[in-house]
């Protein structure tokens, strides 16, 4: 039986995001800056990673509570070996009706077709440069901007459908805004627009680095008009507008400027199996230790109704405040739990 758990603030729980590693082929700054992700550095070790089996589980049971939505995130996901036969397992959880991915594309163009093939819906590439000298720069790790748009050639030729992510940081990026979107209004795929966030704990996020979403909608729509549309459903975390005289649109997500945690409805669950109720958590919930320990199905639901039905987060709306000691908090980092 499904029901809709609920937490403090009456939001329900819909969206589960599942992180399948901790690792990745970039070293980008606002996520996994090489100077602490270096070689040295100590990722889990396979025996700590939930298996595809237990992911599934879970999954199964956190569909009974209401989900109905999956993403699968990492790190970088499609260094998780055999990815498609963890979409295909999914895909038969009753009550799953939707499965994303995210991805730096990289690796896209190899396997697009097998995860079509095995019940992926929908992928979303992070792209912050069509410049291939700051896109290289911006990645750590020297990638050309074409290793990306073949990826998301391959994906459209798939028959998956596409978003692309921008983080865009002042001094950096800033200046990739137009051309962004208009190649991606000519290649009718939606771009949107992330504000730099203060994920995790390495990313060396400063308030000045942030690019406010209205600042980017009047730059834009100074060149190409742009016109708002609607929320697709309750909890879109992008708000949406329209190239006026046409289907093509983008999205701004505002975490920082505009923040919408009064209608968030997601979970994260990180790759060692821990449940997260915010992107800016500072602590999860271990859900490994149950699941390898023997306890059922119902007992597990229980634990995850009640870590849901106490969940009080809302990290964005008191940043907006300027709260003191806000940004002293240790958080988990974003390649920990997706983004």
């Amino acid at each position: 039986m499904i029901e809709q758990v609920r937490d403090t603030l009456n939001r329900p729980l819909r969206d589960l995001r599942i992180s399948v590693t901790d690792k990745c082929n970039f070293r980008c700054q606002y996520c996994m800056p090489a100077e602490i992700f270096g070689p040295d550095f100590e990722f889990l070790p396979q025996h700590k990673l939930l298996s595809f089996e237990e992911i599934t589980r879970l999954t199964a049971i956190f569909t009974s509570l209401g989900v109905g939505k999956i993403r699968i995130t990492g790190g970088e996901p499609l260094m998780r070996k055999d990815l498609p036969s963890l979409i295909r397992m999914i895909r038969q959880v009753e009550g799953v009706h939707d499965i994303a991915m995210t991805t730096n594309g990289s690796l896209l163009a190899r396997h697009a077709k097998a995860l079509k093939e095995a019940g992926l819906d929908r992928v979303t590439v992070s792209l912050d440069s069509l410049d291939d000298e700051r896109f290289g720069k911006m990645n750590g790790r020297g990638y050309h901007v074409s290793d990306v748009l073949k990826g998301i050639e391959a994906a459209a030729e798939a028959g998956l459908s596409i978003k692309m992510n921008m983080v865009v940081q002042r001094g950096v990026n800033d200046q990739d805004i137009l051309p962004m979107a208009r190649y991606f209004r000519e290649q009718k795929h939606t771009l949107r627009f992330i504000e730099f966030m203060d994920v995790g704990n390495s990313n060396g996020w400063k308030l000045d680095q942030v690019v406010p979403s209205s600042e980017i909608v009047k730059m834009i729509h100074e060149e190409m008009p742009l016109e708002p549309i609607d929320p697709n459903y309750y909890g879109e975390v992008a708000s949406r507008y329209r190239y006026v005289g046409s289907e093509e649109e983008i999205g701004l997500i505002s975490s920082v400027t505009q923040a919408f945690c009064s209608t968030c409805t997601r979970a994260r669950l990180s790759a060692e199996g821990k449940l997260y109720n915010c992107l800016f958590a500072s602590i999860g919930s271990d859900l490994r230790a149950p699941l390898r320990d023997g306890q059922s199905d119902e007992e597990i639901r229980e634990l995850i109704r009640e870590i849901w039905e106490k969940r009080d987060e809302r990290y964005s709306e008191i940043r907006l405040n300027d709260t003191p000691g806000l940004v002293k908090r240790s958080k988990v980092e974003m390649s920990h739990i997706g983004g």
